[in-house]
């Protein structure tokens, strides 16, 4: 069971898009359930980090598919992204959100099928193991390949992935638990754990990102942090 989503202000495009999927639910014995929404609004307050693609309008009137499109991206970055637009001069500022392509309306059934057919044919599912939590404005599903550290913050811990920061309403002890459980991250601070695949070099008691970010090493943990860190890239030689 595929779960796609369709967000546009025009419910005849919606229902069309509909009859289109289920012809190719048909042809392709695949099986799609639907959901549709308005503006992105709409599609934000109930969103959960479970769909596997996104029919995302352009030109929306309450809010549009691209501020929408860089909300959800901040939780979900997996999700397949294709933008309906009439105006293809919308076209390019669309892939800065991670779109896999664009339709342009009306949608012609020979085009959307194309689409999918690429959708699919390079789809890896949802199986990608993820961290899944609730944060300020709500919830979020990152994979673990994606998390570079993460840091204490006061009561809560920052998760650092992709461009962004987001506080997770867990202690890092519970965090910690999570991250570490994975061969790739390691505890090297009693405020920070890091994924040693983004590790370019040690400095001190500092690790360097590849990102050129500093993560502090504390002395009592350094000498556990460079066995679990040898023991890693030991494994991906």
């Amino acid at each position: 069971m595929y779960k796609i989503a369709i967000c546009d202000d025009e419910d005849a495009l919606i229902a069309e898009l509909k009859d289109g999927l289920e012809r190719y639910a048909a042809e392709t014995e695949r099986e799609f359930c639907c959901f549709a929404y308005h503006d992105g609004e709409e599609l934000l307050q109930a969103y959960q980090p479970d769909y596997d693609l996104i029919f995302m309008d352009i030109k929306m009137e309450k809010l549009d598919g691209l501020k929408t499109a860089e909300r959800i991206r901040g939780m979900d970055s997996t999700v397949g992204l294709i933008f309906l637009t009439s105006l293809k001069q919308y076209v390019w500022k669309g892939y800065e959100y991670g779109a896999v392509n664009y339709l342009l309306k009306p949608v012609r059934y020979s085009v959307l099928k194309m689409e999918l057919d690429r959708y699919f044919a390079r789809y890896q599912g949802k199986d990608e193991p993820c961290l899944h939590f609730a944060g300020e404005s709500g919830k979020y599903r990152v994979p673990y390949k994606d998390i570079r550290y993460a840091e204490t913050d006061r009561r809560n811990v920052l998760l650092h992935f992709g461009n962004r920061g987001q506080v997770i309403y867990k202690n890092m002890k519970e965090v910690s638990a999570l991250l570490c459980a994975r061969p790739q991250f390691a505890r090297c601070h009693q405020s920070f754990v890091v994924n040693l695949s983004f590790i370019k070099g040690i400095e001190g008691l500092e690790a360097i990102l590849t990102t050129g970010e500093h993560i502090p090493i504390s002395q009592p943990r350094r000498k556990d942090f460079m066995v679990r860190m040898a023991d890693y890239w030991g494994d991906m030689l």
